[in-house]
């Protein structure tokens, strides 16, 4: 048996939501419901976890084991196998029922007492550098919800006009920490000055940081290996389209 589907079984037998269950691991309820759904697979440490707040080994979490059945477990079984052929099939089709509704009333509840997350909005560019910045001076908190995409992790007020008409001065940029991948639009530190740029490296090893807005190539940025200069890459900016290389 998989995790996932282990895992909704205890949670089934202990009378314990996905909800609860979130709430005593620690862990936002999206993530413990992409466990279950085999959309995300666990760490060993979460295993461990879970495996100490049910009583059960890891091994039984993994399918590699079985529970013992206890008493009261194995009434009701022989019960069960006491019942016609279409009373078993009753008891399928109600237990069934009952499965579903409490997995679209916990998820339900899961989506409404979900806590808010937010993330930091640097009022500059050059504060995404910081290693610390300073609370209410250098970023405010906003809350990731309505038109903030679910994949940032910070979001930075981009200065200047090199990147318009895609990203305008004065404009959010919210970020990722996915790695950048050819044409990606990033946010970089060169030198100890942060820039919003369009990323190539090229198999030699040099860095391109291109200008979406072509009337400003004045503003691109080349990083040749072995320069000693110095460019760190501090996330993906998120975007509503792919934008082509320069000439490709």
């Amino acid at each position: 048996m998989a995790f996932g589907a282990t895992l909704m079984d205890l949670r089934a037998s202990r009378g314990v939501s996905r909800a609860d269950l979130a709430a005593a691991l620690d862990v936002p309820y999206t993530t413990l419901r992409n466990y279950e759904n085999g959309q995300r697979e666990p760490g060993h440490l979460f295993l461990v976890r879970v495996a100490r707040y049910f009583d059960v080994t890891v091994d039984y979490l993994l399918g590699v084991e079985h529970a013992p059945i206890s008493a009261a477990d194995d009434l009701y079984f022989r019960r069960y196998r006491a019942l016609s052929p279409n009373g078993r099939a009753a008891v399928n089709v109600l237990v069934d029922q009952l499965r579903d509704y409490e997995s679209r009333y916990e998820e339900e509840l899961g989506e409404k007492t979900a806590p808010p997350r937010y993330i930091p909005l640097y009022r500059t560019s050059a504060a995404a550098g910081y290693a610390s910045p300073v609370l209410d001076e250098d970023y405010d908190l906003v809350e990731v919800a309505g038109t903030v995409p679910r994949a940032a992790t910070f979001a930075v007020r981009i200065q200047g006009d090199s990147m318009e008409p895609h990203i305008r001065d004065g404009a959010v940029a919210y970020v990722s920490r996915d790695p950048l991948s050819a044409g990606d639009v990033g946010i970089f530190c060169v030198d100890g000055e942060m820039l919003c740029k369009q990323y190539y490296k090229d198999p030699g090893g040099n860095v391109y940081l291109f200008s979406l807005n072509r009337a400003r190539a004045d503003a691109d940025v080349l990083v040749t290996a072995g320069s000693g200069r110095s460019i760190t890459c501090f996330g993906r900016v998120i975007l509503e389209r792919r934008f082509g290389l320069p000439g490709r």
